[in-house]
């Protein structure tokens, strides 16, 4: 008799086994799809911030945001889309609610800082800055505190502070050309020249950097180009920047011979410089 009592007991244990070994093994695999999924999401979210469509991007961290509402890394990829989107009111407001949030840092109010300049509200945008502490040292900070006292024309305080953002980076090239920017709106046309030259060195590709580097030139009466890396595009546009300079310098008949060499060398119709070059010819 006690036979069945006994295999009944092990059937039995046999049975509660199973079912916590199942228990055990959903379990598992409910952690592991929730980290699979914060992977994802992650990666996702990287896509969003660099390659994807800004405006895609801004939908996508705005449902996210409605759904995860507590989540500041959601809020911070909603303003830095927003920002990329050229969408700057609405970029201003999303990074003020993250300089609100409880795990906000001092990079945040810098970036709300860079908000506060792309939409226009310089004065906002530096007293942003006057809140992050000075040994708060970061190339963001600094290259827009230059920026700020570019606007307020504090020459010595951008110059200082450009020389500090650019050792605060490996690629300074864009910080360069905007150094070189405000030497040429103060008329300092070859320490302009120096700096475009700069910034080239680092990124040969800044087709920014260069046309404003033939812009100091013409300002010096220098009618050739730069050596600086371009393809035959970027040399007609080259050219008919410093036909137009030479033009504002009053030497026309230099600058309708640099517009006839932009025409003739860019591999297609040049409707900008023919324009140009009718324009002089005709009057």
């Amino acid at each position: 008799m006690r036979h069945p009592i006994l295999i009944s007991l092990c059937i039995a244990g046999s049975f509660g086994l199973s079912a916590c070994e199942q228990r055990i093994n959903k379990d598992e695999v409910d952690r592991a799809f929730q980290e699979v999924n914060v992977v994802d999401e992650s990666n996702l979210s990287d896509i969003m911030l660099t390659v994807a469509d800004p405006n895609e991007a801004v939908s996508y961290f705005a449902r996210a945001v409605k759904d995860k509402p507590e989540r500041i890394d959601l809020q911070r990829g909603l303003a830095k889309s927003l920002v990329r989107a050229k969408r700057n009111p609405e970029a201003v407001s999303a990074w003020q609610k993250v300089t609100k949030h409880a795990d906000a840092t001092q990079d945040d109010t810098v970036d709300l800082a860079d908000a506060y300049i792309r939409d226009g509200k310089w004065k906002e945008a530096e007293a942003t800055l006057d809140s992050v502490p000075p040994t708060y040292e970061t190339f963001k900070r600094y290259r827009l505190e230059a920026m700020i006292a570019d606007s307020n024309q504090e020459w010595k305080k951008a110059d200082s502070f450009y020389e500090i953002a650019v050792g605060l980076t490996t690629r300074p090239g864009g910080v360069l050309n905007n150094w070189g920017y405000s030497k040429l709106t103060r008329g300092d046309f070859s320490e302009a020249e120096r700096l475009f030259g700069e910034a080239l060195k680092h990124d040969g590709s800044l087709f920014t950097a260069k046309n404003n580097m033939v812009l100091a030139r013409g300002a010096q009466r220098k009618y050739t180009l730069p050596v600086v890396p371009m393809d035959q595009v970027e040399r007609a546009q080259l050219l008919h920047t410093l036909g137009l300079s030479a033009v504002k310098q009053g030497d026309v008949e230099t600058g309708k011979g640099l517009l006839r060499d932009a025409i003739e060398t860019h591999p297609q119709h040049f409707e900008a410089a023919v324009r140009s070059l009718r324009a002089l010819e005709s009057g």
